[in-house]
């Protein structure tokens, strides 16, 4: 009798096994790179929850009522009550923080209390001018500061030109202590008021640009130029320095493509701190040239007592700082690996 075998059924799929996929999550974990990133983003959370509730915190640390306050001493108390129970200021305070925890999920930083726009249309309004005000004054102080500290450098290195470096290390310092407003306004004396080549008011053409950039980037860029001159002279005296020279490579080649590469990680550090600061630095520049950025915005809304706006101003600074911050780190991390591994 003939006997058919039967057909073997398909082998299953290999399914992981549990202690190997515990030991892949171990390896993901114990990996410098995933413990830099996770150090980071935990800096990051913790930074941002203090600044949201700093800012939720501010209208209720202001002596008073906020709300008597913008509306004025002779508002009815009747309007005055009633534009509490709008704000929510009459809730207890746990339940204020979660409503507004909630609302800045969605976007919702609240209404004006005297334009009566949200809270986010005014902010997108003046974004743009502040941020093309921070990053042309960034770029401007890099572009500048990058060569003459690479020039100096080379001018001064082993003692050389030593009324050079006098000169350079004075002029740098009076720059860099100088404060930017106040720089801003000799700048619109002279250039504005006196010799009439730029406006000293709005924002226009590129010429208004100019005056608010100029007084933003000169600190930044006296700071950076120092530390380029300093981390390029510590470059030039290492061995593959003296063994291109040996080479007798031309110096174009010996400064730019191996000691300014070299010496850039200690300037893009400071440089990004700077960044941070020129954001900063742009409420008081702003207010000077009447530039409608956030800057004068948030020194108008505290005058008017507007603290919906005020909020949410201080949100957009210390979320763009903490920002800035962060991408300054993974550079550094991606330009110098090492310091990544041994910080995790």
């Amino acid at each position: 009798m003939n006997t058919q075998t039967a057909n073997p059924l398909p082998a299953a799929p290999d399914t992981p096994r549990p202690d190997a996929v515990l030991a892949l999550a171990r390896g993901l974990v114990e990996h410098p790179w995933a413990r830099f990133a996770m150090r980071r983003l935990g800096r990051l959370a913790v930074s941002v929850w203090v600044l949201v509730t700093a800012a939720f915190l501010m209208i209720h640390l202001i002596p008073g009522d906020p709300v008597r306050a913008a509306l004025g001493m002779t508002a009815p108390r009747q309007v005055v009550d009633l534009r509490r129970a709008q704000l929510g200021l009459d809730d207890p305070l746990p339940a204020q923080y979660v409503r507004f925890l909630r609302d800045l999920f969605r976007a919702d930083l609240g209404t004006s209390m005297i334009s009566g726009l949200p809270v986010t249309q005014v902010i997108g309004d003046r974004l743009p001018a502040t941020v093309t005000l921070a990053v042309f004054s960034f770029l401007l102080a890099v572009l500048v500061s990058v060569p003459v500290g690479l020039a100096m450098a080379v001018l001064t290195r082993g003692g050389r030109r030593h009324r050079t470096e006098l000169a350079f290390t004075a002029s740098s310092i009076v720059m860099a202590a100088v404060p930017e407003f106040l720089l801003a306004v000799g700048l619109v004396w002279a250039f504005g008021v006196q010799l009439g080549w730029f406006p000293v008011a709005g924002r226009g053409g590129p010429s208004s640009y100019v005056l608010p950039v100029v007084s933003l980037a000169a600190g930044p860029a006296a700071v950076l130029a120092r530390i380029v001159r300093v981390e390029t002279l510590s470059v030039l005296h290492t061995d593959y320095i003296r063994t291109a020279r040996a080479k007798r490579l031309p110096p174009r080649t010996i400064y730019v493509r191996h000691a300014l590469p070299n010496a850039v990680t200690a300037t893009l550090t400071v440089g990004g701190l700077l960044l941070g600061g020129l954001v900063a630095g742009t409420v008081l520049v702003e207010n000077v040239f009447a530039w409608p950025g956030l800057g004068s915005t948030i020194v108008q809304s505290i005058l008017a007592k507007d603290y919906p706006v005020v909020q949410g101003v201080v949100l957009v600074y210390g979320t763009g700082v903490l920002l800035v911050n962060l991408v300054v780190d993974v550079a550094l991390a991606l330009l110098d690996p090492r310091s990544a591994i041994r910080e995790s």
